[in-house]
């Protein structure tokens, strides 16, 4: 799965194309210092015939995609019937009495009284 959202995101260029920059870099390195390396690889006048193959293949996929065909979906309809059904038994549950008066009554049970006096 990793591998196809890959795929379906361009990453197969990206990896491909760094490659292609490697060899360059390396090929470059044989002939130039390392600084005029680095530049003739990444300044893009100078593509390797990879980077070419690359940039190709990348211009055709862009053309290939451009191309598709949007398809109009079609849904069949079945004529349904919904049906209430009331339950055959229930519970009235009361609302709770959250009114103050009932929270400031007098307790029924007189206190317990201290054993020692």
């Amino acid at each position: 799965m990793i591998i196809a959202v890959l795929s379906a995101t361009g990453t197969h260029w990206l990896a491909l194309q760094s490659v292609a920059w490697t060899a360059m870099l390396a090929e470059n390195l044989q002939s130039t210092h390392w600084q005029e390396a680095v530049e003739r690889t990444f300044d893009g006048k100078h593509p390797c015939c990879l980077c070419r193959q690359i940039a190709a293949a990348k211009n055709s996929e862009k053309k290939s995609d451009a191309q598709v065909e949007i398809k109009k979906l079609d849904y069949s309809y079945s004529n349904f019937e919904f049906v209430f059904c009331p339950p055959s038994h229930f519970y009235e549950i009361s609302a709770a009495d959250d009114s103050a008066a009932s929270l400031t009554r007098a307790p029924s049970v007189p206190p317990p009284r201290e054993l020692l006096a």
